[in-house]
């Protein structure tokens, strides 16, 4: 078997790189066509390593074989024809077309003369004469057997290179007795030649089509009228169908192939594409050209076979506006349905924010409404406790609550002329009564003032303990902002400062520390201040 197959891509290389020249197949076991003309693959490979005239050894390799490989050789479609001379590609060719596979071998793979031997008109060594290397000539060519070397003669004269070159064409016609005949050359036919004139007519002149493409869709349609129509219908948009109807080579028997025949079932197919439909679908792979064409068509099975052609196309054309018009009209539905919906929830978004918004405007009403209920209740309580206790009010402010009534600030009171009236002077307060002044001032709760009044007494107090010989610590400026703002206005505040040594200066904007003060005390007022501040902090 001259057509090798090859198991792997290093058996691929291995057989390139061994043989000078060879035409590889690109196949796979899964292609129809692949299958269909692997005989004739076969019978074309034997037929060109038995030419004596090519010098080519033929390969086929599937592609499972080769895997990922294939990409290095571009293969593109199967079957696919390459020729390589020295492992260098020289040209291929795409699909079923042995005849152009032939004509690519033809053109690459020629055999050449080749092996040592002597020039013409020489010596191989230097030993033999110009008669000799004639003779010996003669004999490669099968002419006469070559003489044994014989000493040179000094009387022979060498031929000339004319003779020489006219004894060497002469010897194989001697050698055969007949001279060569050229190869036969293949026939190439029309293959529109045999197409029924009738339904060209019926294409052209009665449904409007053009002669090339009435010649394609009768070729590729079973050579009938129903066929080539439903062929146009299907490759109207290709951009090739306007082109020549190329020539093709005729087969064995002279005969024009006009379909292909399935063997298996008999089916037959009108084209390349069929046929490759019909294997992938069936599985089936002996396939053959077949001249078979459908009998043609009587005038009265034309006019009634055109009748129903167009109204084949009428009805799918209605078909399809119909379909048309029911899709738009499902989509005007869909577009209404979705707006409707959209209109709904947007609605209940709506009705549910002002939902929520009423009732965060009733939550706050009657917030507020309790909120005014609890004022006048305590303000009816003030008047009664002020009633009661002859206008003053005895409740403190408390943890628990605010009681604005309770604060007692230590304000002067304004004459009627608007003069600040005097208090008769008093005794110093009594160091014993430190914690009771402590205690009002940490009675102070609202906004944090007994604390900060707290922390600026200790403040006062501590300096003065840190620092005993500093007399910057000594005086209290009753002017400072810090001093009206955080101290004055505490009950218990200044008659702290003035039980732990401090009496008004002359002046009356100050606090001074008396130089007797006792520092006992002061330590003593300092350390209740500490733990004051830290219990009313927490």
């Amino acid at each position: 078997m001259t057509l090798h197959e090859l198991s792997s891509s290093a058996s691929l290389s291995t057989f390139l790189s061994t043989h000078p020249s060879t035409l590889i197949t690109f196949s796979a076991t899964w292609c129809g066509p692949c299958k269909a003309s692997k005989p004739q693959l076969e019978s074309l490979a034997n037929e060109l390593e038995n030419d004596s005239s090519l010098n080519v050894k033929c390969g086929i390799v599937y592609e499972h074989t080769l895997g990922e490989d294939i990409a290095n050789y571009r293969v593109r479609a199967f079957p696919t024809y390459v020729v390589f001379n020295g492992g260098v590609e020289m040209g291929r060719v795409e699909g079923v077309n042995f005849e152009k596979v032939r004509m690519l071998v033809l053109e690459h793979c020629k055999s050449k003369f080749g092996g040592e031997g002597n020039s013409l008109g020489g010596s191989g060594d230097g030993a033999l004469s110009a008669e000799e290397a004639r003779a010996q000539r003669l004999a490669r060519f099968g002419a006469a057997p070559a003489p044994a070397p014989a000493a040179p003669m000094e009387e022979s004269k060498p031929e000339s290179k004319d003779e020489v070159m006219e004894d060497v064409e002469a010897a194989p016609a001697e050698a055969d007795g007949t001279a060569a005949m050229e190869e036969d050359e293949p026939q190439i036919v029309d293959p529109t030649e045999n197409l029924d004139k009738e339904c060209i007519e019926t294409l052209t002149n009665s449904m409007g089509f053009s002669l090339i493409r009435a010649q394609k869709g009768l070729l590729n349609g079973n050579g009938t009228v129903e066929g080539a129509v439903d062929w146009l219908m299907q490759h109207q948009e290709d951009v090739d169908i306007d082109d020549p109807i190329e020539m093709i080579p005729a087969s064995a028997s002279g005969a024009v192939a006009q379909s292909y025949k399935c063997n298996e079932c008999g089916k037959i197919l009108s084209n390349m594409a069929n046929l490759e439909l019909h294997a992938n679908k069936t599985g089936h792979s002996d396939f053959e050209e077949s001249t078979e064409i459908k009998k043609p068509l009587t005038e009265e099975e034309k006019k009634a076979k055109v009748a129903e052609i167009k109204g084949l196309l009428k009805a799918k054309r209605m078909e399809r506006e119909n379909k048309e018009k029911e899709e738009n009209v499902q989509r005007e539905k869909q577009r209404r349905f979705m707006g409707q919906e959209m209109a709904k929830t947007r609605e209940q978004m709506d009705a549910e924010t002002r939902k929520r918004t009423a009732m965060l405007k009733k939550k706050e009403k009657e917030a507020a409404l309790r909120e005014r209920q609890r004022i006048r209740a305590e303000l009816e309580k003030d008047k009664r406790e002020r009633a009661a206790n002859k206008g003053k009010l005895s409740s403190k402010l408390g943890i628990d609550g605010y009681n604005p009534d309770a604060i007692q600030y230590d304000v002067s009171v304004d004459g009627a002329d608007g003069t600040e009236t005097k208090k008769p002077k008093k005794a110093p307060p009594s160091a014993a009564k430190m914690d009771e002044y402590i205690s009002k001032v940490s009675s102070y709760r609202a906004g944090g003032d007994g604390g900060n009044c707290l922390k600026i007494l200790k403040a006062y107090i501590g300096n003065v303990v840190d620092n005993p010989d500093d007399d910057k610590y000594k005086r209290i400026n009753m002017e400072n902002k810090a001093y009206k703002t955080k101290v004055k206005p505490f009950l218990g505040a200044k008659n702290l400062l003035l039980c732990v040594g401090f009496s008004p200066s002359e002046d009356g904007t100050g606090l001074v520390l008396e130089e007797d003060a006792d520092m006992g005390v002061l330590k003593q007022a300092k350390e209740k201040l500490e733990v004051a501040y830290e219990k009313y902090m927490k």
